[in-house]
């Protein structure tokens, strides 16, 4: 068995390296190729943490993949980071572990930059440049890095914090990238301004105001990835023209839509899966007026996709056929 550390996953370039496995991945969640169990989700509510276990198989794959993502929030503020893990990839052939990923959740945290970077570019309206980008963590940092290497155009950042320290320090660690980016405290003035708009709080009250968000707006929620976790309001939500998600089973129980759907405004039928998008299979923006919202709660199938193109890159796929790489 072999161990890969963060430091050497942190030299590969998975940002445009990973990206089309991860688009595959939406795609085989509604093709039927993927395995999805539920999440295993363990709230440790008096520390302002959690974590989650995820784990699943896509069909004709070498491995199948069990990931461990801990989120501790409270973690900035002691200067260490707020989210940790472990991925294990195991032959789908002989059950062997081929490696453990001990990526202390930087996997996690790209393969959720790439999969919100996916989702924005696709619903997005024509001419879209102007990008909001609320919270100052580690996934707002991802997020612009994902959509500044994978966008086939020039973009405008603009980062929303609660505080100017915090929003400045985005920009900051930011500045080995030739962005166009600015940073405000004013949340409803980024959101009247953007052309899309991507969440990245672990808020648990809504932050965005339906009247702010003007017609052909879309935006890209990733915050809500647990019970409990709303960053839009519900009235958004039921305004919204289309709704997408990773899988809704998932959003309707504990991503952003959840609070929408328990007060009833919304059904599962006004559900459109992502991967049904990107392949073709259904529409997403009809209109360059419509309010579009993508729904994101993170799937197995992107950790897979993630782990696959780590092993191809380093040469030890070929263990999971018993030879040596």
């Amino acid at each position: 068995m072999i161990v890969v550390d963060r430091e050497r996953l942190a030299r590969l370039p998975l940002l445009t390296l990973a990206a089309p496995a991860i688009r595959e991945a939406y795609i085989a969640v509604t093709d039927g190729r993927a395995n999805l169990p539920p999440v295993g989700y363990l709230p440790l509510s008096g520390r302002n943490a959690d974590c989650h276990i995820k784990y699943g198989y896509i069909e004709g794959d070498p491995i199948f993949v069990v990931k461990i993502a801990a989120g501790f929030y409270d973690n900035p503020a002691k200067g260490l980071p707020s989210s940790s893990g472990m991925m294990v990839a195991v032959s789908a052939e002989t059950g062997d572990v081929i490696a453990v990923l001990d990526d202390r959740g930087l996997l996690t945290d790209l393969r959720t930059g790439i999969g919100g970077a996916i989702a924005t570019m696709a619903l997005w309206r024509g001419g879209a440049r102007r990008i909001g980008i609320v919270g100052t963590g580690t996934q707002a940092r991802v997020q612009i890095r994902a959509l500044a290497a994978l966008s086939d155009r020039p973009l405008h950042f603009t980062v929303w914090g609660r505080s100017p320290e915090r929003a400045q320090a985005v920009l900051t660690d930011l500045a080995d990238l030739d962005l166009s980016i600015a940073a405000t405290t004013d949340l409803e003035t980024l959101c009247r301004q953007s052309d899309a708009i991507v969440t990245t709080t672990p808020s648990k009250e809504p932050l965005i105001r339906s009247q702010w968000i003007a017609p052909g707006t879309h935006i890209t929620a990733m915050g809500a990835d647990a019970p409990g976790k709303q960053e839009l309001d519900i009235a958004l939500v039921a305004r919204a023209d289309r709704l997408v998600v990773d899988l809704a089973d998932q959003c309707l129980d504990h991503g952003e839509l959840s609070a929408a759907a328990g007060a009833g405004l919304i059904a599962r039928d006004c559900c459109i899966a992502l991967g049904a998008v990107l392949s073709g299979a259904s529409e997403g923006r009809l209109s360059d007026g419509d309010i579009t919202i993508a729904d994101l709660t993170g799937i197995a199938t992107q950790d897979i996709a993630i782990a696959r193109t780590v092993l191809d890159e380093l040469g030890l796929l070929g263990r999971s056929q018993g030879t040596t790489p």
